[in-house]
């Protein structure tokens, strides 16, 4: 992407339906994908308001235009269902403002495309699980996307990034990168490698049981991250989904299980001693407990009882795909230091290892609070 400057960033403001007059438009956040600013507009009467504008990352999504299609139409659905249930819309779901000319992208002179959100104000995000009670309120939030989108059509979604969550392809490409091993790698981690491909089988099984009918393709969001949950400040609760970019047909599976690889422990995605690694069932149990109140009701029996199978395969994808990016020298994900993206594989492995162990605990986990 080009380099951005202020007059760019207040040409893109400037385009869209704000209200009041621009003070100011400041780098917010902490996100690595687009370019977010907040932008701080005066009221008549000296109230300020603000909004949250970003460049999209074309790098990453290649067909803006469509990824701004899915979230239009998600949020809008969003919108009228929770006014309809008698909830605040403007604090429950993200609001896409509009352009001056009735559009909900816009392109800026250097080819930038843009967009921007009503500013929720009050709330707050964490970037990683500090207690129980954090982890259960981001899992009922989370839970109450799918419950709201269960009826939405997923198939009428574009994929905004192909084969996202689809573990078969991921293991192929590992596949593909162990055979070219192009930095003379494979030799150093064999250990990881036999882990992987020991693990084969069970890159089909969610894949399998969507193809043959027993898993419905559902609205998910693919990047269930704790910091992808506004929590309102005063009551603690998770109140709003945000990062919509990746909302595409897939399984209830993927977003279940990518939160439990990314919150069912206190260790870093890169924590390079394994002691520390562990997976904690304690909160497993907070999470799996928050989003079956939520969504169970929705939920196929098929996907409740696999719910650890996709905490298992969105964990292994995770580390397939760190040590693919390691085997093919460091391409996808950004790295700090030598072997960078082998530490964070190893965490994920060693969490998987972590659930196999208690496997029969985690399905009684599950049973606990469907079982009623």
């Amino acid at each position: 992407m080009k380099a951005i400057n202020k007059e760019i960033i207040m040409e893109a403001a400037r385009a869209f339906l704000l209200e009041g007059r621009i003070l100011n438009a400041r780098p917010y956040g902490g996100g690595h994908i687009n370019d977010t600013f907040a932008v701080e507009c005066e009221r008549e009467g000296g109230s300020i308001k603000r909004y949250i504008l970003q460049r999209i990352n074309t790098n990453v999504f290649r067909n803006p235009i469509q990824l701004m299609e899915n979230i239009v139409g998600v949020t809008n659905y969003l919108g009228k269902l929770i006014e309809k249930q008698g909830g605040d819309p403007m604090r429950e779901t993200l609001t896409v403002i509009p352009t001056r000319e009735d559009k909900n992208w816009y392109v800026d002179s250097q080819g930038g495309y843009w967009r921007t959100y009503h500013f929720i104000e009050d709330t707050v995000t964490y970037d990683k699980v500090e207690s129980k009670e954090d982890f259960y309120n981001s899992a009922r939030a989370f839970g109450r996307f799918q419950q709201l989108l269960s009826d939405y059509p997923a198939e009428t979604l574009y994929e905004t990034i192909p084969n996202f969550h689809n573990t078969v392809d991921r293991f192929a490409k590992f596949r593909e990168a162990l055979n070219r091993d192009i930095c003379g790698r494979a030799k150093n981690v064999s250990r990881e490698i036999a882990f992987a491909l020991e693990r084969e089988k069970d890159t089909h099984k969610l894949i399998d049981l969507l193809k043959s009918g027993k898993l419905p393709l559902r609205v998910t969001h693919n990047d269930t991250k704790l910091n992808n949950v506004l929590i309102d400040k005063e009551t603690g609760e998770g109140i709003c989904v945000i990062d919509l970019d990746t909302v595409m047909p897939g399984l209830s599976l993927y977003d279940y299980g990518d939160s439990i690889r990314f919150g069912a422990t206190y260790a870093a995605e890169d924590e390079q001693d394994l002691s520390k690694v562990n997976f904690e069932l304690e909160l497993f149990e907070a999470y799996t407990k928050g989003w079956l109140e939520v969504a169970g009701d929705v939920l196929t029996p098929y996907e409740i009882e696999n719910l650890p199978m996709g905490a298992k395969l969105m964990t292994l994808e995770c580390g397939i795909r760190f040590l693919t990016d390691y085997l093919s020298g460091d391409t996808y994900f950004k790295v700090h230091r030598e072997e960078h993206n082998l530490d964070r594989c190893r965490t994920q492995f060693k969490l998987v290892s972590d659930m196999e162990a208690c496997w029969g605990e985690m399905k009684a986990i599950v049973s606990k609070y469907t079982d009623k």
